[in-house]
């Protein structure tokens, strides 16, 4: 067996990609796109049909310039996401627009037009839709309010302990830790001597948070992106999901080297925390890492230039 097939006998393996083409190739479990992700497949030739689409959609649904932009855009997002979902068996995962990250109302409403996009449009249920959204004091709050909708949710852009606490205590049903951001961070800062997957900074994160939700017996599933290399990816064997990019599986394919599963469930001996993070305690203690306070508002602020960016392809073709 090659490496992506033993993996996939430790971790259900997602593909992040926008492109519907990778889903045959690879037979994922589950897929993430973002805004990067979407913009990126956009402007590959073979899906103009579907800008064409949406801008129809756009017209045909009203409103002023700017609402049929964003309508748009939005009919992109779930239109990519409706076709992937016709290849793999699990959830697809679809992000709100990030430049909504600090406003919890905006989100929710965001999020319910994603899946009422989904539902009555495509016929998808909820049921397979993970509504992504950053791992903010304000959307984690707005992904237990959605939980409580049955509309899961998927924290991304997740960086510090508090964040992967917060999101365990709102019953978040997914989480998405970004190794390799983290790893690229303590690099460019000179913090690493040597390279190993024993002191990877972003690997001992997810193992920390794995550790911790296990043996406090969280539902909460962890779901490790964002890497760097394969090192990461088999040093974290076992996680509940890990969203792997195409290059990276392809790297996994053809390599038949025996790998282990590193990640085990332990005992559950633990009790829950009886206080909850308040949101100071939470904004305090997330402020304690300045590698998290640096990588959460970089990457918001990339993704809201993705989404800008793609909001301006499709203006030009109005």
């Amino acid at each position: 067996m090659n490496q992506l097939d033993q993996l996939k006998s430790y971790t259900k393996v997602v593909i992040d990609s926008g492109d519907i083409e990778n889903i045959d190739e690879y037979r994922p479990h589950d897929a993430t796109t973002n805004p990067s992700l979407i913009l990126k497949a956009i402007n590959m030739r073979k899906y103009n049909y579907l800008l064409k689409e949406s801008i129809n959609y756009a017209h045909k649904n009203g409103g002023n310039k700017k609402q049929k932009i964003i309508n748009a855009t939005d009919k992109i997002l779930v239109s990519i996401g409706a076709k992937i979902l016709q290849k793999i068996p699990g959830f697809v995962s679809s992000e709100v627009d990030s430049r909504l990250s600090f406003n919890t109302e905006e989100s929710i409403l965001k999020a319910h037009k994603i899946i009422n996009m989904y539902e009555q449009e495509y016929g998808v249920s909820r049921s397979r839709i993970l509504i992504k959204l950053a791992a903010t004091w304000e959307c984690i709050q707005a992904a237990k309010f959605l939980e409580k909708e049955d509309i899961k949710c998927n924290l991304t852009l997740l960086f510090s302990f508090s964040q992967a606490r917060a999101c365990a205590e709102a019953n978040v049903f997914l989480i998405s830790p970004f190794v390799g951001r983290i790893y690229d961070w303590y690099k460019s800062k000179n913090l690493l001597d040597s390279y190993d997957e024993f002191n990877d900074p972003g690997v001992n994160s997810v193992k920390k948070i794995y550790k911790y939700y296990k043996k406090n017996s969280y539902n909460t599933i962890i779901m490790g992106a964002s890497f760097r290399n394969v090192k990461q990816i088999l040093s974290l064997s076992g996680c509940d999901r890990l969203t792997i990019s195409p290059e990276l599986l392809n790297i996994l394919r053809s390599n038949n080297d025996p790998i282990s599963c590193e990640l085990k469930e332990h005992s559950n001996n633990y009790k829950k925390p009886i206080d909850k993070l308040s949101e100071s305690e939470f904004r305090w203690m997330h402020n304690q890492d300045p590698m998290a306070v640096e990588k959460l508002s970089e990457g918001i602020r990339q993704f809201g230039i993705d989404q800008s960016l793609l909001e301006e392809i499709v203006e030009k073709n109005f």
